[in-house]
């Protein structure tokens, strides 16, 4: 490997020798979903393919059951490339269909493509494994398998657990309707049940004596609605009611829950928003006579962006062009938008990117880097690998212009030969970028100072406080956010 052109060139061929296993691993984590920290069938498979490629693997990282680290190589530098693979709860639904027709009702599906995701990552892995043997280039390549990303955010509790320390960059995707190389920061976000304990009471008999749980939720959910106009435009507040106390009106309700998402361009920023929703809390409690508990179950930063391998990766993303769908894709995507897509959908679809794709199906080209930098209104915990180790990250198109995100016209995508061209074009920008890296130790310089610069030199802080085994307690009880992810 002596110039760019045969690092990309080398690289691409090596993706495309086993891109038909790889996709092949993408429907069958597709076929079997499963939800955050419960991904054990999603593992296994992946790290069977990895195993055969000689990778060695370290199990149980973080201590997590479906986290896992698969490794190639010895000695520096180490590249890192990250995978999800959860699913959603209540998505299940049939494939290549443009009708709502779930296969199990109540059952999860992939609705946020993460089936892709990890296999693509994995693919990128093994492929500059490859490359690296075929051309004798020294380097360690690490695909880390990283579990409940919608709902438990598993990168922060491997990050809390020191496992992207020695990272020179890492390097992830996300399948979506354009082709791009992500620029944009994210949300930082804090997640925490609000637990009101009341005491019980005939409520036509004795209402005085009772202390009602249930008053305190709603009152919580009003002040926190006037909260609203005082509050920073670009931050947000989101709430489920997850438990009303039980289904008799003729009995004070002792207990009541709500789940609370506060979100914030900023952690600090979203620390003190969120200290403002618990003093409300707290009224609320004062006004009922009843008594609160916080729990919080989930907690991200927001992305740093780093120009260095943005633009080295949108060298290789412009140089690859993009998917070669051909006309089978075209014509499924077209019959998706104008039967089960809406032109508010479009229209959200393309806003944050250009607004002339609105008049397309698939995206056929790659968006130029934007001049400046926006912020994502989504959370996702890439964000607290970013502020360790330098990072970036493509989208790449899978699925029609217009898919919203966590809706089964996303899932029915999923194993599509469409989403696999997605799924092969992101390996590619990622190997690419990170042989780049392996070769390039300059370009790797160029972008830890720019992680230093914008981390102010502050070493990483996690604002997750909750423990690993409440995260995972909240899950198992069923609820899911909508905090991962796009």
């Amino acid at each position: 490997m002596h110039n760019d052109r045969l690092s990309l060139d080398a690289v691409a061929r090596q993706v495309d020798a086993k891109a038909e296993d790889y996709c092949a691993l993408s429907d069958r984590i597709w076929a079997a979903p499963e939800l955050a920290f419960e991904e054990h069938r999603a593992v296994q498979e992946q790290i069977a393919v990895l195993e055969r490629e000689g990778f060695r693997i370290t199990k149980n990282v973080g201590s997590m059951a479906t986290a896992f680290i698969a490794e190639f190589g010895n000695g520096g530098p180490v590249v890192g490339i990250l995978g999800e693979f959860d699913a959603l709860p209540d998505l299940a639904q049939e494939s290549g269909r443009t009708e709502h027709a779930p296969t199990v009702k109540g059952t999860p599906g992939h609705g946020c493509g993460h089936n892709l995701l990890g296999a693509g990552s994995a693919l990128a892995a093994v492929a500059l494994k490859d490359a690296l043997v075929a051309e004798g280039i020294a380097g360690t390549v690490r695909y880390y398998g990283c579990p409940a990303e919608e709902s438990g955010s598993g990168k922060t509790f491997m990050a809390r657990a020191g496992l992207f320390h020695d990272l020179g960059a890492a390097f992830c995707w996300h399948p979506s309707v354009v082709n791009e190389v992500q620029t944009a920061s994210s949300l930082a976000c804090i997640q925490a049940y609000f637990r009101f304990k009341g005491r019980a009471a005939h409520a036509a008999a004795a209402p005085h004596v009772g202390r009602s749980a249930l008053d305190a939720v709603e009152l919580m959910n009003v002040g926190v609605n006037y909260m609203r106009e005082h509050m920073p435009s670009d931050a947000r507040v989101h709430y489920a009611t997850t438990h009303t106390g039980g289904d008799a009106p003729n009995v004070v309700q002792a207990f009541a829950e709500s789940l609370y998402l506060v979100r914030s361009p900023h952690l600090p920023d979203a620390k003190r928003l969120f200290e403002r929703v618990k003093k409300i809390a707290e009224g609320a409690a004062l006004m009922t006579e009843t008594s609160v508990t916080v729990q919080i179950t989930d907690a991200t930063s927001n992305v740093l962006p780093n120009k260095a391998l943005q633009e080295a990766m949108y060298e290789n993303m412009r140089r690859l062009g993009p998917p070669a769908f051909d006309k089978a894709d075209f014509a499924f995507a077209e019959k998706l938008q104008r039967t089960a897509l809406t032109d508010e959908e479009i229209l959200a679809s393309v806003k944050p990117h250009d607004l002339s794709l609105k008049t397309k199906v698939l995206h056929d080209g790659v968006l130029a880097m934007p001049t400046r930098e926006d912020v994502m209104m989504g959370t996702t915990d890439v964000g607290d690998v970013s502020w360790i180790v330098p990072t970036v990250q493509c989208h790449t198109a899978c699925f029609a212009i217009g898919t919203p995100f966590h809706t089964w016209q996303l899932v029915t995508q999923g194993n599509l030969p469409a989403a696999h061209k997605g799924m092969v074009l992101a390996a590619k920008a990622m190997a690419a970028t990170a042989a780049d890296c392996l070769r390039n130790p300059d370009l790797v310089a160029r972008a830890k100072a720019e992680l230093k610069e914008r981390n102010g030199g502050r070493d990483y802080l996690s604002g997750c406080e909750t423990s690993l085994a409440a995260a995972m307690t909240w899950r198992a009880g069923g609820n899911a956010s909508e905090s991962g992810g796009l």
